[in-house]
């Protein structure tokens, strides 16, 4: 039985875990820096970063008495190296890679998005290669078939936001509070979708893309013709914008079923938490006979259980670790895929 410590520092959580081989997890913790970085409506990253040292060892620390394990225990250590912001990428690995080596254990550098697109394989064991992936988090909103353990085939991607930017955006401009994914889902919960006409971006269209700048920009000019926004406004506004995304992620996901030979449709990634996708989602899959999976909300937004099973999946692939990886911003799990206009850089 091989048991992984896995560390998660791409973004905003810092996380730890300790996870085996057979799906099990041991132990694990997850630190919001959502006080830290309310004041300002969005991530700070150098203050993310700050954040990241300082709680990092103590976590660790945490994470192995909870599991009632010492370090020399572990089997592997597995931390993300990208994609993310640079400095908080930078503190897990630094980390991770003095711990394996003062334990001389294997380092598995992970890509978070193959956290991500791995992660339902945790929690459903029957899940079998190849299944197609909507990506869809706070930086990414792509749609990918995944034939296997290091296998990834980029369908489509975002010309500019990903849906979860929008989100973060959109509550913003409304005063919703961050973060704002779950902030929108609580206000549209008691708004009316139909009030506002809302665009649906490259729904209906040839080019299998995403994109959502453009009704940011018509949420904005909608609540600028108010006269006097009030809270009411407010719901209906995240209600119609809500709408509109699942809308346009639903569109792009039939595209992509239809052009594509799957065993199942999964979604992963922090918009998977949201209620409203997951139920429309869950929909497309059934009318194409497809079954459908999400892991649940918590393994959706950014963990260190989904890392430690990532290089689970690497182990049993038969792939060597990689003590040297560096920390990198940017990180396409396709390098092969052709770049597309606006923001698909970021893919």
């Amino acid at each position: 039985m091989t048991l992984i410590l896995g560390i998660e520092s791409s973004c905003d959580e810092t996380a730890v875990a300790l996870v085996r081989d057979d799906r099990t997890i041991v132990a694990q913790r997850i630190a919001s820096q959502d006080a830290t970085h309310r004041p300002f409506g969005g991530v700070v990253p150098e203050l993310a970063a700050r954040d990241h040292v300082e709680g990092l060892t103590p976590m660790i620390a945490g994470v192995l008495a909870d599991g009632g394990v010492r370090l020399r225990d572990v089997d592997a250590i597995a931390a993300t190296a990208g994609p993310g912001l640079i400095g908080g990428v930078m503190a897990g690995l630094v980390t991770a890679k003095a711990l394996a080596f003062a334990a001389a254990r294997p380092l598995y550098a992970v890509n978070h998005l193959e956290g991500h697109a791995l992660s339902p394989r945790l929690v459903a064991a029957d899940l079998a290669f190849p299944y197609l992936l909507l990506l869809v988090s706070g930086g990414h909103c792509q749609l990918l078939a995944v034939e296997g353990v290091g296998r990834y085939r980029r369908l489509a991607t975002t010309i500019d936001d990903a849906a979860g930017e929008a989100f973060d955006k959109v509550a913003k401009l409304l005063g919703l509070g961050f973060p704002g994914g779950p902030a929108v889902e609580r206000a549209a919960a008691a708004g009316d979708p139909a009030r506002f006409a809302l665009p649906r971006p490259l729904v209906g269209s040839d080019d299998p893309n995403f994109s959502f700048a453009g009704l940011k920009s018509a949420v904005l000019r909608v609540r600028d013709a108010l006269p006097a926004p009030t809270g009411a406004d407010a719901a209906d506004l995240a209600a119609g914008f809500q709408a509109a995304v699942v809308d346009c992620l639903v569109d792009r996901s039939r595209r992509a079923l239809a052009r594509t030979q799957a065993t199942a449709f999964v979604v992963a990634g922090g918009v998977a938490a949201n209620a409203a996708v997951r139920a429309a989602l869950a929909e497309v899959a059934g009318a194409h006979g497809l079954p459908f999976v999400a892991p649940p909300a918590w393994l959706c937004t950014d963990n260190a259980a989904m890392i430690a099973w990532a290089a689970a999946e690497r182990i049993f692939a038969g792939i060597a670790p990689d003590g040297d990886a560096p920390a990198r911003p940017r990180w396409p799990l396709d390098p092969t895929a052709e770049p597309v206009r606006g923001a698909g850089v970021k893919a």
